[in-house]
C-alpha cells in the first residue's frame, strides 16, 4: 500500500517562509557589520598618519622629542604653524609650487587630451602599433630616465630652472593619463563625431566641441592625479632645481630635516606638511564625485 506523500500545511508554510526570511536578514546584519567594522578600521589606519601628523604639529619640542610616546599634546599650541609662516622659504616655495603645478598640470592635461584623441577618434595607419609602443613606456621606471634626462636638460642650460619640471608635461608626458583618457573617449559614440564631420567641423572643433565637454569625469580623474603627483614630487625638484630659491614644498620640508642634529624640530616639519597636505584633500573634496566615475567609465572598454 503506498504512503501519500507529506504536504505541509498552509500555516506551516507560512512560518517556514518567516524562518527564511528572518535568516536571511540577520545574514545581511551580520554582513553589513563585518563590511562596514572593515571600512571603520581601514579608515583609521588610513587616518591616523594625518592625525599623528596635526598632533604633533601642536606639541612643544620638549614632548615632539621625548623618549616616551607622546600621543596627544597637553597643551596645544600654534606655535609651530605662526613659526613657518613667517618663514619667507616657506613662503616662497608655496608658491614655487603652486606655480610648477599649475604649469605642469595644464600643459600635460592639454596635450595627452590631444593624443588620446588620436588614438581613440581618428584612424590611421600604425595607430595600434604606436599605442602599444606608447604603452610599454610605462615599464621604465622614471629612476632609469634621471641621468639621461639630466644630461639633456643641463646641455640646453635648464639645470637650475623650472624648465626640466614644466616643459616635458606639454609633450604627453605619462602614458597611463593618456590610456585613461583614451578608454574613456572610446565610450561617445562615433556618430557624433562623424556628424559633425560631415557639418564641416574640423578635428580640433570636435575635440574641443564635443569630446572634451563630454569627457569632464575623466578630465577631472586625470587632472587630480597630476596634481598630486607634480604637488608632491620630491626627486626631480631636488634634482634639477639645485637653488634655495627655487624649493618646492617637498624640498623644503625634507631640507628641514637635519640629520647631524640629535634634536629635530618635528612640531615645524609637521606644520609645513599639514598646510602642505591641505591642498591635495581640497582637491580631492571638489573631484571626488567625478574621481571614481571617470576610473570606472574609463575601463568597460577596450
Amino acid at each position: 500500500m503506498v504512503e501519500k506523500a507529506y504536504e505541509p500545511s498552509e500555516a506551516e508554510l507560512v512560518l517556514l517562509q518567516s524562518r527564511r526570511q528572518r535568516s536571511l536578514k540577520w545574514q545581511e546584519v551580520v554582513g553589513r557589520t563585518g563590511l562596514y567594522t572593515i571600512l571603520v578600521a581601514g579608515s583609521v589606519v588610513m587616518l591616523f598618519p594625518l592625525a599623528w601628523m596635526v598632533l604633533t604639529s601642536m606639541k612643544t619640542y620638549e614632548e615632539a622629542n621625548a623618549p616616551q610616546l607622546v600621543w596627544i599634546p597637553e597643551n596645544p599650541q600654534l606655535t609651530a604653524y605662526i613659526k613657518i609662516l613667517n618663514d619667507m622659504d616657506f613662503l616662497r616655495a608655496y608658491a614655487n609650487s603652486i606655480f610648477v603645478t599649475l604649469l605642469a598640470v595644464g600643459g600635460t592635461l592639454i596635450s595627452v587630451a590631444i593624443v588620446a584623441y588620436a588614438f581613440s577618434r581618428i584612424e590611421w595607419p600604425g595607430r595600434n602599433f604606436v599605442f602599444f609602443l606608447m604603452l610599454s613606456t610605462m615599464m621604465i621606471p622614471f629612476q632609469a630616465l634621471i641621468v639621461p634626462q639630466y644630461v639633456f636638460f643641463n646641455k640646453v642650460g635648464w639645470i637650475g630652472t623650472f624648465n626640466p619640471i614644466t616643459i616635458p608635461g606639454f609633450f604627453a608626458g605619462g602614458a597611463a593619463m593618456v590610456f585613461l583618457l583614451r578608454q574613456f573617449m572610446l565610450q561617445i559614440p562615433k556618430e557624433l563625431s562623424e556628424a559633425a564631420l560631415i557639418d564641416g567641423a574640423s578635428h580640433l572643433q570636435i575635440w574641443w566641441y564635443i569630446i572634451l565637454p563630454l569627457s569632464r569625469p575623466a578630465l577631472a580623474t586625470v587632472s587630480t592625479f597630476l596634481f598630486v603627483a607634480h604637488w608632491n614630487a620630491l626627486l626631480a625638484p631636488l634634482v634639477y632645481l639645485q637653488t634655495k630659491s627655487l624649493y618646492t614644498l617637498p624640498v623644503y620640508v625634507a631640507s628641514l630635516v637635519n640629520p647631524q642634529q640629535t634634536v629635530q624640530p618635528w612640531p615645524t616639519i609637521m606644520a609645513a606638511s599639514v598646510l602642505t597636505t591641505a591642498p591635495l584633500i581640497i582637491a580631492f573634496l571638489f573631484a571626488q564625485r567625478y574621481l571614481i566615475g571617470g576610473i570606472v567609465l574609463s575601463g568597460t572598454k577596450g
